[in-house]
């Protein structure tokens, strides 16, 4: 974020690391979000000097040296998800010490090269995820 300057806050949470636009917007809605102590809405802009909690965690803009994306080969019998309770997904197998995800998506039974990061908005540009009109 440049000093003078606002930023809206889906894209400040997005950047921190922590999730997407969309997913930022949801927490937004569902009260969860606040800027200098009061509840924040959708469109709320971020001033330098603004402190942002999400689900009550302080919130920090993320350095830019901070990013990781990662190119894998992934191997057969990987499933390329996030969830915790599915064997063999694809962030367990990574192992890496950041929050990361994929973009875009292998079957299980695929074997290619798939991006992870820990950018929401990198996330966001999966052509699988867009809608449709």
């Amino acid at each position: 974020m440049l000093p003078d300057s606002s930023t809206r806050l889906n894209k400040y949470i997005s950047e921190s690391g922590i999730c997407s636009r969309r997913e930022a917007d949801r927490f937004i809605e569902q009260g969860n979000v606040f800027i200098n102590g009061k509840r924040a809405t959708i469109g709320d802009q971020v001033k330098p000097g603004d402190l942002v909690k999400v689900n009550g965690q302080l919130i920090e803009p993320r350095e830019a040296d901070d990013l990781v994306l990662i190119a894998l080969n992934k191997p057969v019998g990987i499933v390329s998800t996030t969830e915790d309770g599915e064997r063999d997904n694809i962030v367990d197998f990574v192992n890496h010490s950041k929050r990361i995800f994929p973009i875009g998506r292998l079957d299980k039974d695929s074997q290619g090269l798939i991006f992870l990061t820990n950018h929401g908005d990198l996330g966001e540009q999966d052509p699988a995820r867009r809608q449709r009109p």
